[in-house]
């Protein structure tokens, strides 16, 4: 009975540490929204621990997680990723990164979704190069927004238009 006490006091411990690291890595995996005048949705992110804006968000209804990049010229979607989302491969581009130049895969995203932030008919490219599982949110997402970064806080704003 005591070994059984101490596995589930184990198992419990490790189940909270888990949820600990996760939340240190995304900060923002439940995304809120606040309405301004004139149909302007605000989203804050906050950053993580290592300084980056990762957040939970939605690419044709299916949850993601998005690491905000400013310096991508799309929305960066790995290879197994887009797989997995249904994402058709378009005409191959060569794409200078961080870790050379590739062959990446033009698509289009029917809805990309952060907090209340939905925008339709996204730009992206699919990245055989990229591991793991955050799409980068490059500016083929980013330039439709206000942004400002102030004392660890990423505040996204998009300004209805029509």
């Amino acid at each position: 009975m005591l070994a059984l006490a101490w596995i589930v006091v184990i198992a419990v411990v490790s189940m909270l540490f888990t949820d600990v690291l996760r939340g240190q890595h995304n900060p923002n995996q439940d995304v809120t929204s606040e309405h301004g005048a004139g149909g302007a949705v605000h989203v804050s992110l906050r950053e993580n621990r290592h300084g980056h804006y990762l957040a939970s968000g939605r690419i044709n209804d299916e949850p993601v997680v998005f690491l905000v990049d400013t310096g991508a010229t799309d929305v960066s979607v790995p290879a197994d990723l887009a797989s997995r989302l249904g994402l058709a491969r378009g005409a191959a581009v060569r794409a200078r990164t961080a870790n050379g130049e590739i062959t990446t895969w033009r698509t289009t995203l029917q809805q990309v979704r952060l907090g209340d932030i939905v925008l339709h008919d996204v730009r992206a490219s699919i990245n055989p190069g990229m591991s793991g599982r955050e799409v980068l949110l490059g500016m083929s997402f980013l330039r439709e927004l206000d942004f400002i970064q102030r004392d660890g806080t990423l505040v996204l704003t998009h300004r209805q238009s029509g």
